[in-house]
């Protein structure tokens, strides 16, 4: 009997709605992306932007392109059930690709699909941790 054949790449997000609801799932930061996955029913999606603080056209494009790449890479660790979205960085562009699909692969199979309890680490231009400042100190900080 006759099969279709395997996508090349996973199915990918439309609606900013869809977008919406995986941000409110887990995520995985890396150094040249950020992976954030929610569970669904049905096969696993993915969505991708690029910021404009990222760059031009021309280079978010180029950073698109290479995530893409990288997904059809590992598209088979992408576990059912889970959209994810896929967030690029500036430094998507001068990463190895074998380490930007190793990040990716590990990323897409261990991801969680629930926010974690703790709350996320926030830093001022400085560098430094501001979770432990009460929020007067944090907001004015001179």
């Amino acid at each position: 009997m006759f099969q279709a054949p395997q996508p090349a790449t996973l199915p990918t997000l439309k609606k900013r709605a869809e977008f919406l609801a995986v941000a409110k799932g887990g995520r995985c930061a890396r150094r040249a992306f950020v992976l954030q996955a929610a569970e669904r029913d049905g096969p696993a999606r993915i969505g991708y932007t690029v910021t404009k603080k990222v760059g031009n056209a021309v280079e978010r494009n180029r950073i698109r392109r290479r995530l893409r790449a990288a997904v059809r890479a590992t598209r088979r660790k992408a576990r059912a059930d889970v959209d994810y979205v896929l967030i690029g960085r500036r430094a998507a562009l001068s990463q190895d690709f074998e380490a930007l699909v190793r990040d990716l692969a590990h990323c897409l199979a261990t991801t969680p699909t629930a926010p974690s309890d703790e709350p996320r680490r926030r830093h001022d231009r400085r560098g430094k941790d501001r979770r432990d400042q009460p929020f007067s100190a944090a907001k004015n900080r001179g």
